[in-house]
């Protein structure tokens, strides 16, 4: 089973690149800046294993929530995507919170955080986020989203938004899944169903790296192994349904008022860089910034660059 998914998952990136091709461009007007500024961020040896890492819990909408929130400035709120949690964000999180209330969140069922049933909307996990929020006190915070945390974020823009000072999108995307993509992913959650998520965790690396860094660091991807087995198998069959049914976000883009920041790994595979132009040139206000080294996964394999890129575009919300 884990073979056929190996090339299920392969197939991903192949129908995305085509999707990508064959679909029409936006004007192209926003090219984008390949970030070359770097903020010093921890090894990834350094950081706590997600298993224990400190934080606290919400009780909201049914669900036991953990998150960490530590920093002095204006509210930051961190979406990791599937199936992470919020310990992906570690090393650009110790970059930020000298200027930044940082706050990332395990969506339930992932990481730390525990919930009774199938999450399986992309709704839920945006109701879930809004109320950590209000949990919280805060008002107003700068919400950015990795991969499934994208449309999360959008998700959470079409509820409340009031509560958004600024929008960071990161190596996603507004769209809906198209029928080829939709049907790898209730394949996924068949794979799940049937053999847990144990099968799928190493199918998903290559997507997440780079070669050069899967090749001479080890250590990223046995990190990431080691937060995708907080998963638990019902979440990780809630979070795939709920990306094979995500709402399209498109045309919402265009109504967006906040300023927004729209980052992609240089080398994302799934959701490239084109992907993401077309996104800030949909944005009225938005910033594209382009991350060397990384791939899917690249606010944590290049967290240096993906710090600065937020810290420079924070400095526009002042």
């Amino acid at each position: 089973m884990n073979t056929h998914f190996r090339s299920r998952a392969s197939f991903l990136g192949t129908v995305t690149a085509f999707l990508i091709l064959v679909a029409p461009l936006a004007a192209q007007e926003n090219v984008g800046s390949l970030v070359d500024e770097q903020l010093s961020v921890p090894n990834v040896s350094a950081l706590p294993a997600p298993s224990e890492r400190v934080g606290e819990y919400a009780d909201v909408n049914g669900a036991r929530i953990f998150y960490q929130a530590a920093g002095d400035g204006p509210a930051l709120l961190l979406l990791h995507g599937y199936p992470l949690s919020g310990a992906m964000f570690g090393r650009v999180r110790a970059a930020l919170e000298d200027d930044w209330t940082v706050i990332t969140v395990d969506h339930r069922g992932y990481g730390l955080s525990d919930a009774p049933d199938v999450p399986n909307s992309i709704e839920v996990y945006a109701e879930d986020a809004l109320a950590v929020l209000d949990h919280l006190g805060i008002e107003q915070a700068a919400i950015g989203g990795m991969s499934m945390g994208g449309p999360i974020a959008l998700s959470m823009y079409q509820m409340a938004p009031e509560r958004f000072s600024g929008m960071i999108l990161i190596d996603t995307t507004a769209g809906s899944a198209g029928p080829p993509e939709a049907g790898l992913w209730r394949g996924v959650e068949t794979v799940i169903s049937e053999n847990g998520l144990a099968p799928i965790m190493p199918a998903l690396i290559p997507d997440m790296l780079t070669g050069v860094t899967r090749l001479n660091e080890p250590e990223y991807a046995e990190y990431l192994t080691d937060i995708m087995q907080g998963a638990t198998d019902a979440a990780g069959r809630g979070g795939a349904i709920a990306l094979a049914e995500r709402p399209d976000f498109t045309d919402m883009l265009g109504e967006i008022e906040v300023p927004a920041l729209v980052m992609v790994g240089i080398e994302d595979a799934l959701y490239a860089v084109s992907v993401s132009r077309d996104m800030a040139d949909a944005i009225p206000e938005s910033t594209l910034a382009i991350l060397p080294g990384g791939s899917h996964a690249a606010v944590f394999e290049a967290a240096g660059h993906a710090a600065a890129a937020i810290q420079d575009w924070g400095e526009t919300l002042q």
